[in-house]
């Protein structure tokens, strides 16, 4: 059998793939077969400092030959450090737990609002999430998923407890006696990256903490910089009592947290993580961090994300027959396509053209490239993919 004939026979059909080796990659740039793709995709906004990162790559090399793994039933040096360097970049003096996925972060913030909610005289247990919301996979985060294309009846019954409104400003009428929290996506990701006003989002959060119930920010897309700032929440002006975490924090090792400043509200026995936080994914986490923070720092980002953001608005005035509109913030970017034929034309004809793109909902385009993305391959990438549009 060819790899692509084990791939049928032994991996579960969970994803339409496109059936491309990639043998190695180097900053946003991967090869096959001696050809090269340009990655706008980076793991689905994993790849924070790219692919081959030497200073990652280092680190998890020296890492490893020392320690991998223990559990989290000792003190994890590396653990203790990241999540130093998370308070830190992030200005919020939270306690955090080390979890391996979005999900599973997303988990940890339901948990903790519930267990937040039981605590008064009236158990509060309800979550308020917005239509065209993502927040996992796993049977708890599909349900608090605004989108009920997931809510498949082959997996129910469900967790109850979970409503969702179309705007934030449906959110005031949607709580009641039982609501504990709310639980929102900034710049919804899956969903169409779909960005909200801050003013508004910012009127929420004094409502939410006038009325005792937490807000939770989903940053398992957002966060790391994917907005330009170290957190969404960061450039929306916002303090949330619970916030997830993940994909480009390890950059393409698995690590997701939960930030929250209900430090004493876990003891021992609520939560628990095998692998999560363990030496080897927390030593990817302060080393990605330590690259990016350096690259902020310097004004690399914001010169970059500008960069991008003007490539991205220029092919949509380029291509009003097929755009509606250029949405999205940072390096989490889409064009809303005018129909879905024409966004599955787009799809493959990038690919056709060795380029790397996602799709997400509301018909769009979705752009994640890494953080560290060169010029030069942004520029390349533009160009494979005018050429693909231009096909249509």
């Amino acid at each position: 059998m060819n790899l692509i004939e084990l791939d049928k026979n032994h991996i579960l059909n969970t994803y339409a793939k496109s059936y491309i080796n990639f043998s190695h990659g180097i900053s946003s740039t991967l090869y096959s077969d001696g050809e090269d793709y340009i990655d706008f995709a980076s793991g689905i906004g994993v790849n924070s400092v790219g692919h081959a990162n030497d200073e990652l790559t280092n680190a998890l090399c020296e890492q490893a030959k020392k320690i991998i793994h223990i559990s989290n039933l000792q003190v994890i040096e590396p653990q203790v450090m990241l999540a130093k360097k998370i308070v830190e970049l992030s200005g919020f003096d939270m306690g955090i737990f080390f979890a391996n996925s979005g999900a599973e972060a997303n988990e940890g913030a339901i948990k903790l609002a519930r267990k937040y909610g039981s605590l008064g005289d009236k158990k509060r247990y309800k979550v308020i999430t917005l239509e065209h919301s993502f927040h996992g996979r796993t049977i708890t985060t599909v349900k608090a998923t605004g989108q009920e294309s997931f809510h498949n009846d082959n997996f129910s019954p469900y967790p109850d407890g979970f409503g969702y409104v179309k705007q934030i400003k449906d959110i005031y009428k949607a709580i009641d006696d039982e609501t504990v929290a709310v639980m929102l996506e900034l710049v919804q990701g899956e969903g169409g990256v779909e960005s909200f006003d801050r003013e508004e989002v910012r009127d929420l959060a004094k409502y939410l903490k006038k009325h005792d119930i937490l807000l939770i920010i989903d940053e398992v897309q957002s966060g790391v910089y994917r907005t330009g700032e170290f957190l969404a929440s960061n450039l929306y002006g916002i303090t949330p009592d619970i916030i997830s975490l993940a994909k480009g924090l390890g950059g393409g090792v698995p690590i997701g947290a939960v930030m929250t400043f209900l430090k004493d509200l876990f003891i021992p026995g609520d939560h628990g993580s095998t692998f999560g936080g363990n030496y080897l994914s927390s030593r990817a986490g302060i080393t990605v961090l330590n690259i990016l923070s350096n690259l902020k720092d310097s004004g690399d980002i914001d010169e970059r994300v500008k960069y991008f953001g003007d490539k991205v608005d220029n092919i949509a005035d380029a291509h009003k027959n097929l755009f509606s509109e250029s949405v999205g913030i940072g390096f989490m970017r889409g064009l809303r396509v005018k129909d879905d034929e024409v966004l599955a034309k787009i799809m493959k004809l990038s690919i056709d053209n060795h380029l790397l793109i996602l799709k997400a909902g509301r018909n769009t385009v979705r752009f994640l490239p890494s953080i560290t993305i060169r010029k030069d391959e942004i520029d390349e990438g533009f160009k494979r993919f005018d050429k693909a549009l231009s096909a249509i």
